[in-house]
């Protein structure tokens, strides 16, 4: 792990980690005291009940969730009983890392862990890594272990308080223990050498006269990740062509700021019939998907399906989509050569923009600027070919009429969706 730091970055935008976004990966050892375990002794597992807190308490496109779980969990409990557990945490966006393959990448690319009193949360700490302890036996543990002092020390999880605040004040003020990598290894970077040879003496053989290499941690295999929960979108425009989004994976929780909100949801999301409700639709594919169609003819189909949907979005690959107005203009948004959020954020600043009354027309020619939290993207908007024109067989979204209790100030307008209102609670 101390040989691949140079590579964080790669790992981190493997993870799907962008600029401006951190990193909180949670881990369990296999233990009934640990993370996955009843921590409390209360009979509730701590892991599942933490999980839908730190993804609704954490806006989805400043920070990217991730959990490692021991090997043996996966093998005693089962991958099904485990991605049940999880479902809705997933839905929500967190990635599951492979416990044989992934974890130690993860680690590295990790800003924050959430552990236990197992060897990975210790590892991390080694790593001179920020850590939270969500459980801490120190019962099951030798008094005179150095993870046992590590233990008594860390800071801990405070799940009676919100859980984003105790995030960010331990990787902005962390400073890292100097016990953790001391007690790991006192010669750093030449565990391979020193092994290898301790290996041969025990064998009784001669050791082999070439250096002793370990092989280096492969990429991982790239995911972005993929929310299918319904958003509850926060967005407010700034000065100039500025708009600030921000998204929450629990549409039942207000969240704080000044802004409009607005839901915008997946087409796979679980219930299908809350998309009636939302503002925004979007899906992720390639943009050749012959099961889906061209972009802009999903997009038609869409909005006729839906009519009360002001906007719906095709993500078409990490950096672009294609969105429809209720108007029926196609536009396609580009990510600039620094923009990295999910495509969907851009979809969602475009429908605040013409919910605020401004028009296509006042789109600057140079695009949008995209606020993520502290991070900017600039997003160009361009007027794409109409592959659901009339004439090719597939018929444009018709106007929709507001019903009634649903904003009309616009409902006239060629280019502006309802403003101002804020979208009905919903569960996923």
């Amino acid at each position: 792990m101390l040989a691949a730091r140079p590579y964080r970055d790669r790992f981190r935008r493997a993870l799907g980690v962008g600029r401006g976004q951190r990193l909180v990966l949670l881990n369990s050892t296999w233990s009934p005291r640990s993370l996955l375990g009843d921590g409390d002794n209360d009979g509730d597992d701590s892991l599942p009940a933490l999980l839908p807190r730190l993804m609704s308490e954490l806006p989805a496109d400043e920070y990217r969730v991730a959990a490692v779980l021991h090997p043996n969990i996966w093998h005693g409990h089962g991958p099904g009983q485990i991605r049940a557990w999880l479902d809705r945490a997933r839905r929500c966006g967190l990635a599951l890392i492979d416990p044989l393959e992934d974890w130690r990448q993860a680690l590295v690319a990790a800003d924050l862990v959430i552990g236990d009193h197992g060897s990975v949360t210790y590892y991390a700490a080694a790593l001179g890594t920020p850590v939270l302890l969500g459980a801490a036996p120190l019962e099951s543990l030798d008094p005179q272990a150095p993870i046992a002092g590590f233990i008594r020390t860390a800071p801990r999880l405070d799940t009676r308080s919100p859980l984003r605040g105790q995030v960010d004040t331990l990787i902005e003020d962390h400073t890292p223990q100097p016990g953790p990598p001391r007690f790991t290894s006192s010669v750093p970077g030449e565990a391979a050498a020193r092994l290898r040879r301790v290996f041969y003496e025990l064998m009784g053989a001669p050791e082999p006269p070439r250096p002793a290499l370990l092989v280096p941690l492969p990429l991982p295999a790239p995911e972005p990740a993929r929310r299918t929960a319904p958003l509850r979108v926060l967005t407010r425009l700034r000065a100039g062509a500025e708009v600030a989004v921000t998204r929450y994976t629990d549409t039942a929780r207000e969240p704080d700021g000044a802004g409009e909100a607005h839901l915008a949801m997946h087409e796979d999301t679980r219930d299908p019939g809350q998309l009636d409700l939302a503002d925004v639709i979007f899906r992720d594919s390639a943009p050749d998907d012959p099961r889906l169609g061209p972009p802009g003819r999903w997009a038609a189909e869409v909005l006729a399906r839906h009519p009360h949907c002001a906007l719906a979005a095709y993500v078409t690959g990490p950096a672009s989509c294609v969105v429809r107005t209720r108007d029926g203009a196609l536009l396609r948004l580009t990510a600039g050569a620094e923009a990295d959020a999910d495509p969907a954020a851009y979809a969602s600043a475009v429908h605040a923009w013409l919910a605020a009354g401004r028009t296509r027309a006042a789109l600057p020619a140079d695009g949008l600027t995209v606020r993520t939290g502290s991070t900017v993207h600039h997003v160009v908007v361009t007027a794409e070919v109409d592959d659901a024109a009339p004439g090719n067989g597939t018929r444009q979204a018709p106007p929709a009429t507001p019903p009634a209790g649903r904003s009309t100030a616009h409902a006239g307008g060629a280019d502006a969706p309802r403003a101002g209102r804020r979208s009905p609670r919903t569960g996923s």
